[in-house]
């Protein structure tokens, strides 16, 4: 796996086009969700830029994978710890998890690929970026006065 510098655009991008990918394939909506959402520029990037760490991401992952695709996209706990350890800045880490979450959603479908990407961000980057993306329950309704049934 190739070294980006910390907290750089090509290090929050890799994390990013790691989601892309986790489900085995690249799906036009998710692409698509990431120009509506100028992710390139976002993560300082050029939309080639963007594209070329998603090459670059491709084939690192195949390197390792002896050219099985679906092996490819499985990254390992502690290489996927590694790449997350490369982005330790609160607000980059809030931008790449926002992004990475509409990537998941993009097909309106997260795979379980995605969602354990999702889940290993979660829980290696803890703190405000988790606290925004865990699920709290709904808060509780005031309950309707009654209604008197007898006058």
């Amino acid at each position: 796996m190739r070294s980006y510098r910390r907290n750089s655009p090509q290090a929050a991008a890799r994390i990013v086009a790691l989601t892309l990918l986790a489900d085995g394939h690249l799906s036009r909506s998710e692409l698509d969700m990431l120009d509506q959402r100028q992710a390139a520029r976002i993560l300082g990037l050029t939309p080639d830029g963007l594209h070329q760490v998603l090459q670059d991401l491709c084939e690192d992952l195949l390197a390792g994978a002896q050219q099985n695709w679906g092996d490819a996209c499985k990254v390992d706990p502690d290489t996927l710890a590694a790449l997350l350890a490369d982005v330790d800045d609160e607000a980059l880490r809030r931008t790449v998890m926002g992004l990475c979450v509409d990537v998941a959603n993009a097909d309106r479908h997260v795979a379980e690929g995605e969602s354990i990407v999702l889940s290993a961000v979660l829980d290696q980057w803890g703190g405000a970026t988790a606290a925004r993306y865990r699920t709290v329950p709904a808060p509780s309704r005031p309950r309707p006065a009654a209604t008197p049934i007898c006058r």
